[in-house]
């Protein structure tokens, strides 16, 4: 049978031995006796009895205390991670303990709200949750209790598409990973945004290593070895548009960090993502690769004859596929310019037979 857990006094009486210092709590051992104090309080040569009276009285200090050397996982990103989840920076013990005693704490990590609750003895539960999903009832939602079940489920969207980026904004919706243990939890967040933990972490730490494009691009072997010659020229205006195509928070919940080079800052905003992007990503790496053979083409010069009207609604159209809104837009809507109506008219009008639009090149050898 295994050993009982030690009650909140007993371990203080083990500690007080090296000393504790934690989150407002201090306790010593002396020659007259056990010294505590906390930030309202304090308490000098306290016999082992008197020491358990105080214990008690301030037990929201302890319990912290204990939760976070004995029960919470000691790896230095996920330990970080669970004390920000509860805002272990901003709020004192006793403020998180009541906090977590009632509703919870929530934080968002990209999608998923991040939700602590105490538990006995100061322990901590977590229920993880879409963030649009936070005030649904738990019928309506599927229940994981197995962490390891994340990583299947960031692999498709809610119309059970593919996801080649995990961190893109299109994680399902109808789930919740309920009454998960510190470890599980942090296994759970890592299986829907793998390495953004340990990077954050990095971050905040001062050593997040970050490969900016130019050394990224010239370490592409194979195929992807095109990309480098896009290395090339003034203002690097391709990167500009690499980034602001994928790397916009409408498309990745990262915040890029990562740059032309060491010194050369790209246009586009990089985000405001909580876990940073440190690198140009195997997704930006092969869209590149595309880009980069179409714009080897000889650009031409074509003549289109089309109304102020329709040069709107073509404008309105790539806009709203770039957003992934054209599918969002109802068949008895023709005012919008990407309505199906409108653009199978446009196509009717300017497209011949073989579905090509029917421009006219302008060049000399067109």
């Amino acid at each position: 049978m295994a050993d009982a857990d030690p009650t909140p006094a007993d371990a203080v009486r083990v500690a007080a031995a090296d000393g504790v210092d934690f989150d407002g709590l201090e306790v010593t051992r002396g020659p007259d006796g056990f010294r505590v104090a906390v930030p309202d309080a304090s308490y000098d040569g306290l016999s082992a009895a008197a020491l358990d009276d105080v214990v008690d009285r301030h037990r929201a200090h302890v319990e912290n205390w204990l939760f976070w050397h004995q029960h919470a996982p000691q790896h230095d990103p996920d330990w970080a991670f669970l004390r920000w989840v509860e805002r272990a920076d901003d709020l004192s013990a006793p403020e998180r303990h009541a906090r977590l005693g009632g509703d919870g704490v929530t934080r968002e990590w990209g999608q998923v709200a991040v939700t602590a609750r105490l538990t006995e003895g100061g322990r901590r539960r977590y229920e993880l949750r879409h963030v649009d999903d936070v005030d649904a009832d738990r019928e309506a939602l599927t229940v994981h209790t197995d962490p390891h079940e994340a990583r299947r489920l960031r692999k498709t969207d809610d119309d059970g598409d593919y996801r080649p980026l995990s961190t893109a904004p299109t994680l399902p919706h109808g789930w919740v990973f309920a009454d998960l243990d510190p470890a599980a939890a942090v296994r759970a967040v890592d299986g829907l945004y793998p390495a953004t933990l340990a990077n954050w972490h990095r971050e905040r730490e001062g050593e997040l290593d970050v490969t900016h494009w130019h050394e990224a691009v010239a370490r592409q072997t194979g195929i992807y070895g095109v990309v480098e010659t896009w290395d090339r020229g003034e203002g690097h205006e391709h990167v500009n548009w690499v980034a602001e195509a994928c790397c916009d928070d409408s498309q990745c919940l990262k915040r890029r960090e990562w740059e032309y080079d060491d010194g050369t800052a790209l246009t586009p905003d990089g985000g405001s993502g909580v876990f940073p992007c440190r690198e140009p990503c195997s997704l930006v790496i092969a869209a590149a690769r595309k880009w980069t053979r179409l714009e080897a083409e000889r650009s031409r010069t074509y003549e289109f004859e089309l109304t102020p009207s329709e040069k709107e609604q073509i404008e309105t159209l790539i806009d709203a596929v770039a957003d992934g809104r054209a599918g969002e837009v109802r068949d008895a809507d023709t005012s919008d310019g990407a309505n199906r109506y409108r653009a199978r008219y446009l196509r009717a009008k300017l497209f011949d037979d073989e579905g090509n639009l029917g421009g006219v090149p302008t060049d000399a050898d067109g």
